[in-house]
């Protein structure tokens, strides 16, 4: 099987390229350009394509793909959302993604955001290089015996619930479905509850029409005033106007973001020397108490190990004619 590679970073040939020996019979090439409708037609003479989250597989770049006998995409990540899942169907193609590579790296990227917009670690690190050793602005607040509220408890959430719990929080969840091996030291509530009764909240469910906008100017009027949020999972989940508003009413103590609503322009790239044309990451960037990242929640080496082993085990089954749970139906 050849497999051609979309959005390809360093990291991610070295991870693929130390990996791929354990799986014969598959052919790996690899593009720095994106997936798009533009860019499918490149994916001619290969059996699949593998895409990341931040790809365009919208309806045309899928029956672009089609036209080019594509019959299998393979999503280095989780999320799907990107996929039009629809067109896929009709046009033959399966669609297989990654759906627990390291559930603790993105956990505890999480929690790197929530203390680090707590104990203002981003601009203490900035006093310090400037030789300014006061704790102005600085004061932050203890976690241990404040309440973390858990928005969504699969593999990522429970692993944030479990960090949580160590830190010695009062742990409570919302989740359509709910996560019995977690209820042993976590309660689950209403979303209005936790709204209402959590010192930090943390994002971990997927981008669907249900949760998006799931954060708003509603949501957002029920928290704790000095409530700390943190998303890790989907920039939808959020409505970044209303977040803005609450930030400038003063609502939260601090906001960690690993994603956030129109990242897609910037995800992985160097643009140090343009000037945004989106005014979502400025507006975000100019409130000392919101710390941003760059989608990197996932980046560890165990992640990026677990995340090829698991793609290129799902072209095997693709071709073995194996249906396991990572196939995406429509």
């Amino acid at each position: 099987m050849r497999i051609l590679f979309y959005d390809t970073q360093n990291y991610d040939k070295e991870s693929f390229e130390k990996t791929k020996d354990k799986y014969p019979g598959l052919e790996l090439e690899y593009l720095k350009s994106g997936l798009s409708a533009k860019t499918a037609p490149l994916a001619k003479g290969y059996d699949a394509v593998c895409a990341f989250v931040n790809s365009d597989v919208g309806s045309d770049t899928v029956k672009a793909l089609q036209e080019v006998r594509v019959k299998l995409i393979l999503m280095r990540c989780a999320g799907f959302n990107n996929v039009d899942l629809e067109t896929a169907k009709k046009c033959g193609i399966e669609v297989r993604r990654v759906p627990g590579y390291s559930p603790e790296a993105v956990a505890e990227h999480a929690m790197a955001l929530a203390l680090t917009v707590n104990r203002h670690m981003h601009k203490a690190y900035n006093k310090v290089r400037e030789n300014d050793f006061s704790l102005g602005g600085l004061m932050g607040f203890n976690f241990y015996g404040k309440t973390a509220g858990i928005i969504g408890t699969g593999k990522i959430g429970a692993a944030m619930a479990r960090i949580c719990y160590g830190f010695g929080m009062r742990v409570i969840a919302y989740d359509v479905c709910e996560n019995e091996t977690l209820k042993e030291f976590v309660t689950y509530v209403t979303l209005e509850e936790l709204l209402s009764d959590s010192d930090l909240i943390s994002l971990h469910c997927p981008l669907m029409d249900s949760t998006y906008h799931l954060i708003n100017r509603e949501t957002i009027a029920k928290m704790k005033d000095g409530v700390i949020l943190v998303n890790t999972s989907r920039g939808g989940l959020v409505k970044t106007e209303d977040l803005v508003e609450g930030i400038r009413a003063r609502k939260f103590f601090g906001v960690g973001l690993d994603v956030y609503e129109e990242e897609t322009p910037n995800v992985f790239e160097d643009r140090s020397d343009e000037i945004l044309e989106h005014s979502t990451t400025a507006r975000l960037l100019s409130f000392q108490n919101v710390m941003i990242t760059s989608h990197q929640g996932f980046f560890t080496d165990e992640a990026l190990t677990a995340i090829a082993n698991t793609t290129l085990q799902n072209a095997i089954d693709f071709e073995n004619g194996t249906e396991t749970l990572n196939l995406v139906k429509a």
